[in-house]
């Protein structure tokens, strides 16, 4: 533990011109008294360590000295290209690891570069969780991760409606879709005609991770999978068809009301606008309730013309709100006291 410390304590002299005993204890996460002793132990062993005495002194390193132990391990090095994801990082239990490789680049810089990581955190920063949704770590999740990160096979129970199933998977892969974990896996006990699928991690009730290996599918490519799943599901749930009429706003509009899959197809199609400059459409839904609540959205942008029972649904909404907004007796707004 404490040779560990020792070898970070180097990397941030070595990455900074100086730094006070309170910055390293803050990094370290020990005392001001222990960076002492450490820094004592350091110079003893060779490494010229030498402290400035006053207030605006501190540790450095002099004569140049440079480390060889920056090189990257393979686990450091594969966290460091997520590090633009510090919640996902956090989630899977690679905190640490992105941290030790990102301190190690810092070090291996030139002088002049050493700004570099603060430019870019100061420029770029992916926020994945979706708005109004509090985000929840599955607690299982450092477990896959660490499968995934190995070649593992995982023993898996999973809830499936009100039933319970157990299978033994082999983990290719985590996805991050807004702000819900998901997990890409081959059945590893379903036959020659394997195929991949995927799962929400939040559905598991307990992974064991397995002594035996697997071999990777060479042809298997993560981010394709996704799209092609993300597709597939989209579309499995539009069972149902709604005809709209749409104004122009409309048009422009539907994209941000309903799901991607179903506003590109419903304007696919060679609808010609008519003498008013609307359209109409067909629109894949998931039920009358859900499309209901999506081209609300819409206001008077959008004339639902089938099937009848939506069209009543909005006929309805009209005729409330014509109540609301007619009456001539509304309370006028209240005047400012002051």
């Amino acid at each position: 533990m404490r040779a560990a410390r020792l070898i970070k304590m180097v990397l941030l002299l070595q990455s900074r011109p100086s730094m006070t005993a309170a910055e390293l204890a803050r990094e370290l996460e020990v005392s001001e008294r222990t960076v002492q002793r450490d820094a004592q132990a350091l110079s003893e062993a060779g490494v010229p360590v030498y402290a400035d005495r006053g207030r605006a002194g501190g540790y450095r390193l002099v004569g140049g000295y440079r480390t060889r132990l920056t090189g990257l391990a393979r686990s450091e090095a594969e966290a460091l290209f997520l590090s633009g994801v510090p919640g996902a990082l956090r989630e899977m239990g690679l905190e640490d690891a992105a941290s030790a490789a990102r301190l190690k680049v810092s070090a291996a810089l030139l002088p002049s570069l050493r700004d570099a990581p603060d430019s870019a955190a100061q420029r770029f920063h992916l926020d994945a969780p979706a708005w109004f949704r509090e985000p929840r770590t599955p607690a299982l999740l450092p477990a896959l991760a660490a499968a995934v990160w190995d070649d593992l096979r995982v023993t898996a129970r999973y809830r499936r409606g009100e039933d319970e199933v157990e299978r033994v998977l082999e983990p290719y892969g985590l996805v991050l879709k807004a702000g819900v974990w998901y997990l890409c896996a081959r059945v590893a006990d379903g036959g020659s005609g394997r195929t991949h699928r995927t799962y929400r991690i939040d559905r598991f009730s307990a992974v064991d991770t397995l002594e035996e290996r697997f071999t990777r599918d060479p042809d298997f490519d993560l981010p394709g999978h996704w799209a092609e799943q993300a597709e597939r599901f989209a579309r499995s749930v539009l069972r149902a068809e709604a005809v709209v009429r749409l104004s122009p706003q409309g048009v422009r509009m539907l994209r941000w009301a309903v799901d991607p899959v179903a506003a590109r197809e419903a304007l696919s199609g060679p609808a010609e606008p008519d003498g008013a400059g609307w359209v109409t459409v067909t629109l894949p839904v998931e039920s009358e309730e859900v499309a209901h609540a999506q081209l609300t959205a819409l206001g008077p942008e959008a004339e639902v013309l089938a099937p009848p029972g939506l069209r009543e649904r909005f006929a309805a909404d009209a005729a409330r709100l014509a109540a609301l907004y007619g009456r001539d007796d509304a309370a006028p707004p209240a005047a400012d006291a002051g």
